[in-house]
This record gives C-alpha cells, sequence and structure tokens, in this order.
C-alpha cells in the first residue's frame, strides 16, 4: 500500500468535501484525486476516469475521511476554468 506524503494533504480548500468513510474510495488521498482531476481539466479532457485503486492512501490533515470523488470533480472543474483564463 502507497501513502501519500504531498502537501496538497494540508490543504485548507480540501476540507469543505463532503465526507465519505466508506466504499471505493476509503482512505484515498483526495489530495492526489483533485490534482488528477485539475490535470484533465487543464486540457479539457473528455475521457475523465479517477481510477480510484491507483490514489495512495492517505488519512493525514484536511484529506481525512474526504471523498476522493468530489475531490476530482472540483479538481477538474477548477482545472477547466483555469484552462480559459491562462491560469495553468
Amino acid at each position: 500500500m502507497t501513502i501519500c506524503t504531498n502537501q496538497h494533504r494540508h490543504w485548507q480548500s480540501l476540507e469543505s468535501l463532503p465526507h465519505d468513510q466508506g466504499g471505493h474510495g476509503r482512505h484515498k488521498c483526495c489530495g492526489c484525486a483533485y490534482e488528477k482531476g485539475y490535470e484533465l481539466g487543464l486540457t479539457r479532457a473528455e475521457l475523465l476516469n479517477i481510477n480510484i485503486d491507483e490514489l495512495p492512501h492517505s488519512q493525514a490533515g484536511s484529506v481525512r475521511h474526504k471523498s476522493p470523488h468530489a475531490a476530482f470533480a472540483r479538481g477538474y472543474y477548477e482545472g477547466v476554468e483555469a484552462s480559459y483564463n491562462g491560469n495553468n
């Protein structure tokens, strides 16, 4: 099992994500999910796949018990916005 040690685990912006303590995304890193979604959003990718199984685990900081699905969706949305604003 891979454990995430990236600083995004402590991003305060991820604290508002919905809680998710069960299901397939349990204990997966929402920061990694957000960043993956953001990268796909910057390119306005049309085929989206979060690949939950490939995300590292994290129980630290702001991402503890948060939804990786919601994090991915927020990242994608914010990446698309940034692609129009040239903020990539």
